[in-house]
């Protein structure tokens, strides 16, 4: 039964794996790999010829189709922008946080530096998230829509003012002003905050003209299909538009599932907001609730695609002003911030099936950190605290263990005798495990219970920006990225083949080579995942290692190492 136990110990490993992988690649917008769900399926994409968007149109309202396509692909461009006229500017503005470049047409935002978190590929520079260049497109756009009204297209003037947020100052303020169009004049008015990752967008339409008009005002964000620059080719995360609404709550959006308008998601909503997510940082359009809007995806045009809302302003009489206010979230996914900023809005850091323990999980981590000011000495006090919190379950496990070894010749030397004999063989080891009051199975509970707090806390450490350039000691600088020298690896991978060597060498010699192969092949993938990822299984093995000797040695089992043997 020993080898038995160990059989259901590795399948019970082995089926968390496989689920382990099916939630990751659902997590990160791909299809489950052996237990794939039935895909939503949208409304019908409008016939060839209409004018509404022929991929993603499942997701635009039928009411605001026609009004959609006119910032559809025709105005969004699919390649680099052309040179800009004369008349176009662009805008540079500092703060504390951000370097920003606005254009001049549209007043949208097309580059945005985060002065306070590094690139990916050259830590020299500092990382880039909104962009429009030959490499990459990535903006923010707004206008109006319902007729021929100012748009993202539309040239603006900016209005002359500071472009740097000085010493001393809380807030620096960007002015937009459209010419006149259907009688129509926006005014758009961005406000940044020192320290802030939200920035107020305020859309003042004026109706100068004779007559009352019935604009509706989009705000979109527009970005290529591409992969991040830098983004690990090992492992995938998601990168795609995302919608939250209280209804159907957090939706992530595949960029192929707008292109074959498998999109469903809901068409009004009094609340939420759309979103690009991509692994450690986000943007966001955010309306306040009770605000009615309208989502949409989209493509745009080749590898180009789009997440939005429209909103109706209602009727606007002549000489009189209607005021939309918008906010724009634009930097890293730090959870205590997006939970502030609005609600559903820190699901972008997205833990999957396991937030309910991800999240008071990152919660303990940040006030470790608050307590130690280092993210990987947190990750060691936190794994720590764990294995306090479940020594008494751990405890259960490696007594049952020791008993089962300490029986083990006994039970080793019945199996030769009667292996002629399984029926004989199976019910004298029942009645040694009776008369020792050993169960087989006593090991494996304790260990199944602990598997989903560990598999959270992987995510919590895979998702937080926070571990991005965080140094721990000596070589590793960086808790995001991998050990530049294999050493924590390679400290993983022998204290996993240690952790082998102290249990009993299963009877069954192809059980004894799973063994020992096993914990070999998992490790390889250790030397290529994030340094904090490596440090907290190496901390963890570890201290299993510490907690089964010491119980061992209390159960009156020396421990002693069992060598492999391939003969």
């Amino acid at each position: 039964m020993n080898d038995i136990r160990r059989t259901i110990l590795w399948v019970i490993f082995g089926f968390s794996m496989v689920l382990l992988w099916d939630k990751w690649q659902l997590h990160n917008g791909n299809k489950a790999t052996f237990f794939p769900s039935p895909a939503a399926v949208g409304a019908a994409a409008p016939a060839a010829g209409a004018s509404a968007p022929q991929a993603g149109a499942a997701s635009v309202p039928a009411s605001t189709a026609p009004a959609v396509a006119s910032i559809g692909a025709s105005a969004v461009p699919g390649t680099p922008a052309p040179a800009a006229p004369a008349a176009r500017e662009k805008i540079e503005v500092t703060t504390d946080v951000y370097r920003l470049t606005f254009d001049g047409e549209g007043g949208s935002l097309t580059h945005a530096e985060l002065l306070k978190h590094a690139d990916m590929t050259d830590k020299a520079k500092n990382f880039v998230l909104f962009d429009e260049s030959t490499q990459r497109v990535y903006t923010a756009q707004t206008g109006l829509i319902g007729g021929s009204f100012p748009t993202h297209k539309t040239v603006m003037t900016a209005v002359p003012g500071p472009r740097t947020l000085k010493d001393g100052e809380n807030e620096l303020t960007i002015r937009f002003e459209s010419p006149e169009q259907g009688g129509v004049k926006l005014v758009k008015t961005w406000t940044l905050k020192r320290g802030a990752y939200d920035i107020a967008v305020k859309h003042e339409v004026l109706n100068v003209g004779s007559t009352a008009v019935s604009p509706q005002l989009y705000l979109q964000l527009v970005r290529d299909g591409n992969k991040p620059p830098g983004e690990s080719s090992f492992y995938s995360t998601f990168t795609g538009p995302a919608v939250y609404t209280d209804a159907k709550k957090y939706q992530k959006i595949e960029f192929k599932d707008i292109e074959n308008g498998k999109v469903d998601i809901p068409k009004e909503s009094p609340n939420g907001y759309v979103a690009m997510v991509q692994h450690y940082f986000a943007s966001a359009w955010l309306l306040a609730d009770g605000v009615q809007r309208e989502l949409f995806t989209r493509k745009v045009s080749d590898n180009l695609y789009s997440v939005g809302m429209i909103t109706p302003l209602g009727n606007i009489d002549p000489g009189t002003t209607k005021v939309v206010d918008a906010r724009l979230f634009a930097g890293p996914q730090v959870e205590t911030m997006l939970e502030k900023l609005s609600t559903g809005l820190d699901l972008v850091k997205d833990y999957g099936w396991l937030a309910i323990l991800s999240k008071p999980l990152y919660w303990l981590l940040d006030q470790l950190h608050k307590l130690l000011n280092n993210w990987g000495w947190s990750i060691v006090a936190l794994v720590l605290l764990l294995k306090i919190a479940f020594y008494w379950l751990n405890a259960k496990a490696y007594a049952s263990m020791a008993k089962m070894k300490a029986i083990n010749p006994k039970i080793m030397e019945l199996r030769e005798r009667l292996k002629d004999k399984p029926q004989q063989m199976q019910q004298e080891m029942m009645r040694i495990y009776r008369e020792e009051k050993v169960n087989p199975m006593g090991g494996c509970f304790p260990i199944m219970i602990q598997i989903p707090v560990f598999i959270a806390l992987y995510w919590v450490l895979l998702s937080s920006v926070e571990m991005r350039n965080a140094p721990w000691i000596g070589w590793i600088h960086d808790l995001s990225a991998p050990d530049p020298f294999f050493i924590l690896p390679l400290l993983m991978t022998l204290s996993s083949l240690l952790q082998t060597a102290l249990n009993p060498a299963p009877p069954d010699p192809m059980q004894a080579k799973m063994m020992w192969f096993m914990p070999l092949i998992f490790s390889v993938m250790f030397f290529f995942f994030p340094a904090g990822l490596v440090l907290y299984w190496l901390t963890n093995n570890i201290l299993s290692i510490a907690q089964q000797w010491i119980i061992n040695t209390r159960m009156g089992v020396p421990p002693q190492f069992n060598l492999p043997k391939f003969k």
